[in-house]
């Protein structure tokens, strides 16, 4: 992988119409605890730049994507893993995961003006009904396809049990790497 694109990025330099709202920085998460103290998203810069392709293909269609997650330091997963010690549902800290590479997203689709979208369930929902094969209403489906489509267009694949989880489909290329989100702001 080309030396430039295995750094760190802030997204919304690529961006500004990616909107961030990262939950964990927040008590509006599923631990309702605060689990890191930064608000900007990054990732790689190679998972930035396939972002952005993401976000021009939807914002043609008049939407726009919002940023849940994305590189998450490995103290802040060992925070998450000691608020809720169940690794079938939260990984246990390793700097080789993704999320910890920076080349993982957790994200959905809304409206140009912000606001949310029918999707299939809210943020951090561990049950089936978020996996990407569960049923979903019309109006659901309508919403996760087209940011489904735009996310694999742009090279990422999704989670199959989290249906606003993508990783950059080329995430074995990046070795681990550790970086403070507080520097890109």
């Amino acid at each position: 992988m080309e030396q430039a694109l295995t750094g760190f990025t802030n997204v919304q330099r690529l961006d500004p119409d990616i909107l961030v709202d990262l939950r964990y920085a927040t008590t509006d998460n599923f631990t309702h605890q605060v689990i890191y103290d930064f608000t900007t998203a990054i990732v790689r810069t190679g998972t930035a730049h396939k972002l952005a392709q993401a976000s021009a293909i939807v914002k043609q269609e008049g939407y726009r994507l919002k940023i849940w997650d994305a590189y998450r330091p490995v103290s802040a997963q060992k925070r998450l893993f000691e608020v809720y010690p169940d690794p079938e549902f939260v990984a246990r800290p390793n700097p080789n995961f993704s999320h910890q590479k920076g080349v993982t997203l957790d994200l959905t689709l809304v409206n140009a003006d912000g606001s949310d979208l029918p999707m299939p369930t809210p943020f951090d929902d561990f049950t089936a009904r978020a996996h990407r094969d569960a049923p979903r209403t019309a109006e659901q489906d309508k919403y996760y396809q087209r940011l489904d489509e735009a996310m694999r267009a742009a090279g990422f694949v999704g989670y199959v049990n989290e249906w606003w989880d993508y990783r950059d489909a080329d995430m074995d290329a990046y070795q681990p790497l550790a970086a403070d989100p507080n520097d890109y702001a």
